[in-house]
């Protein structure tokens, strides 16, 4: 079990028929994309098309985990009770993708330390046996 971050009244992501290979890569701590077979496009979120070649053909890749803070927004509400707040909430530029950008939190951070293209490194959330959250950390320099 990872260290949990957020509490349990947050609310969880759902699945669906496109988006649940990613989910249960992440349920086994493996961060993929989709990549378009036709063109060799990278996407996320997953969708049923390639935005490049409109393709409908496509697998997927596992990525390190590594990138670096592309932008950021300390939030000071909580959405849920027992938030821990300041909350960072980042979108993290992917290392080994092809431009790919993700939205998640800073976790297990100073907000204090948290610049624009601080290099970040993947941690996992499990909320639950079937249930993992990708979340990222500043790495060490």
């Amino acid at each position: 079990m990872s260290q949990r971050f957020f509490p349990d009244t947050m609310p969880s992501p759902l699945a669906d028929a496109i988006t649940l290979p990613f989910w249960e890569a992440a349920a086994e701590h493996r961060l993929v994309v989709q990549r378009c077979t036709a063109c060799g496009r990278t996407r996320l979120p997953p969708a049923p098309v390639c935005g490049s070649c409109q393709s409908t053909e496509a697998d997927w890749q596992t990525l390190s985990g590594r990138g670096e803070v592309y932008t950021y927004t300390l939030v000071h509400r909580p959405i849920a009770p027992e938030q821990p707040l300041p909350t960072v909430i980042a979108v993290i530029a992917l290392e080994g993708s092809d431009g790919l950008r993700m939205i998640s939190n800073l976790v297990d951070s100073d907000p204090d330390e948290v610049a624009i293209g601080a290099p970040v490194e993947l941690v996992w959330e499990d909320m639950g046996p079937d249930l993992s959250i990708p979340r990222f950390r500043l790495a060490a320099t």
